[in-house]
């Protein structure tokens, strides 16, 4: 994981599991946590669809900014696949340049 994440974590009630606030856009379930690592379980491809979605709600970026954003999370082609997806459902688009932007639904 990058660098220095906020983090808090709290116990979700509906499954009793507890949870890893990245930030307030990547909530994951927290498999274990000492003074110097903490372990979660990676998104899953729904998940990860929606976080994508939530960061790019925020602003336009390229493929290269997400996966500095969830490096140790998903990698660049799960996260390629995860774009296209959304773009051929009408959800998000991308420019010239190369980002990618997300419509309000």
């Amino acid at each position: 994981m990058p660098a220095s994440p906020k983090q808090n974590n709290f116990n979700d009630s509906s499954s009793g599991r507890e949870t890893y606030v990245y930030n307030r856009d990547i909530v994951l379930h927290k498999l274990y946590e000492d003074d110097e690592v903490v372990v979660v379980v990676a998104p899953n491809e729904d998940q990860l669809r929606d976080i994508i979605l939530r960061l790019l709600r925020e602003r336009p970026m390229t493929v290269r900014e997400l996966h500095s954003i969830l490096s140790g999370l998903a990698s660049e082609d799960k996260i390629r696949y995860a774009l296209n997806r959304l773009a051929e459902e009408g959800i998000v688009e991308s420019d010239e340049e190369g980002r990618y932007y997300a419509y309000y639904v």
